[in-house]
């Protein structure tokens, strides 16, 4: 039996698994606003981290038929999670991890897209995954037909973490051996796609007539097969989902080439977990042939493993998934925000931080405090709501956390 919620308005039914988690009203009226447009199928499914974001809520799963919304995958294309297991006791970790901490924020450029990326020189093994993997030729295809495109540091930003709640950490599991950990996406390249194609399906509605109220302009949609944009829309997404994977992949290679110089010899397990939160997909749902996005879900098929971030000093979980088809064999892809960067540095100061950070190797300044744990939701809250869709495989505390 399924834990959702049902808020029914006009158009299809939002089924929402948010039971003891809050949830913003104004992130409700996104959903509303989503579950009203006629190419929507079936129903809106809001994971419990659910929140207010570009046209469509963050944490939203939205099948449609001959129509793609540009905004419900949003800018941060490919956005995921990778976490690896080693078989690292916690005893075999230093005391003090503070130069842990340096070295990989040395290993693994982190910030902005001007200040995050390779500055100096691109290393080979980036070099040659960015010719040899196909990136630099679809790119260049895609430039191609949409020049804006150019330009976005595409190369410079192949294994670098970004900013905001991008995070590398390690961390430590149920049985104390360690695992890396880390999110990121398709960094400025990935931004740019998004935004552009954003954009273009705004123009391509202004003067439409759609035949209904389109209720936000960033819910502005490509047509499968009337529009020639859809196509270039869907292999451009593809793409940036291939780079974001590549991103994950070369960073997690660095990180290990930390712990190999720190630490004595180790080894690494099958115990991988990759998966994308922020993407487009092909797949069948309540009898029909549907594009799925998930903007801040990830996919749980039956067996499936996934990873659910709780924030700074919070818990995270590896999971399976049970494939619930309510929620479109989905989960939450985190805690979720409850508050605004802004607000969340209005109301908290650096000495709250460091408390609630108690514990947690990582920085402890005015500059990070808009992703202090209180901005998040209670991420066994979050768990609870969702019991129905993932079983908790594997519960890490993080010992380091590197922000961008």
């Amino acid at each position: 039996m399924s834990n959702y919620l049902e808020m029914t308005d006009h158009g299809v039914p939002v089924w929402a698994w948010v039971r003891g988690v809050p949830v913003d009203p104004a992130a409700e009226a996104q959903l509303r606003n989503v579950a009203a447009l006629p190419f929507v199928h079936h129903h809106v499914a809001a994971m419990p981290d659910v929140h207010v974001g570009i046209g469509a809520t963050i944490g939203a799963v939205i099948a449609t038929r001959g129509a793609i919304i540009p905004a419900a995958v949003g800018v941060d294309i490919g956005c995921g999670m990778m976490a690896l297991r080693t078989d690292i006791p916690a005893a075999r970790l230093p005391d003090d991890l503070a130069p842990l901490r340096s070295d990989i924020e040395r290993a693994v450029p982190h910030g902005g897209f001007k200040r995050g990326g390779w500055s100096d020189r691109v290393p080979d093994r980036v070099a040659t995954l960015w010719r040899d993997s196909g990136l630099a030729d679809g790119l260049a295809a895609l430039e191609a037909r949409h020049p804006k495109l150019a330009g976005a540091n595409s190369l410079t930003h192949l294994g670098t973490l970004g900013g905001g709640n991008h995070f590398i950490e390690v961390c430590l599991d149920e049985d104390d051996r360690v695992w890396v950990m880390l999110h990121s996406g398709s960094r400025g390249i990935g931004n740019r796609i998004g935004t552009h194609f954003i954009a273009l399906a705004v123009r391509g509605i202004e003067h439409r007539d759609l035949g209904f109220h389109l209720p936000d302009k960033d819910l502005a949609f490509l047509v499968e097969g009337a529009d020639p944009l859809f196509d270039d829309y869907l292999e451009a997404v593809h793409w940036a989902q291939s780079f974001a994977q590549a991103n994950r992949r070369v960073m997690m290679e660095r990180i290990l080439d930390v712990l190999r110089r720190r630490l004595p010899p180790f080894r690494t397990d099958k115990m991988a977990v990759d998966c994308h939160h922020n993407y487009v997909a092909r797949e069948r749902h309540f009898g029909a042939q549907v594009w799925v996005t998930r903007k801040g879900a990830v996919h749980a098929g039956k067996g499936e493993l996934g990873i659910i971030p709780g924030s700074m000093g919070a818990r995270s979980y590896i999971v399976r998934g049970k494939g619930n088809p309510d929620s479109f064999r989905s989960c939450s892809h985190g805690a979720g925000r409850v508050m605004s960067r802004h607000e969340a540095r209005r109301r908290f100061t650096v000495e709250d931080h460091r408390r609630a950070t108690a514990g947690v190797e990582c920085r402890k300044d005015r500059q990070v405090v808009d992703e202090t744990p209180m901005a998040y939701k209670d991420i066994d809250a979050v768990m609870a709501a969702q019991a129905d869709l993932v079983e908790v495989v594997h519960t890490l505390r993080q010992v380091v956390c590197v922000k961008g």
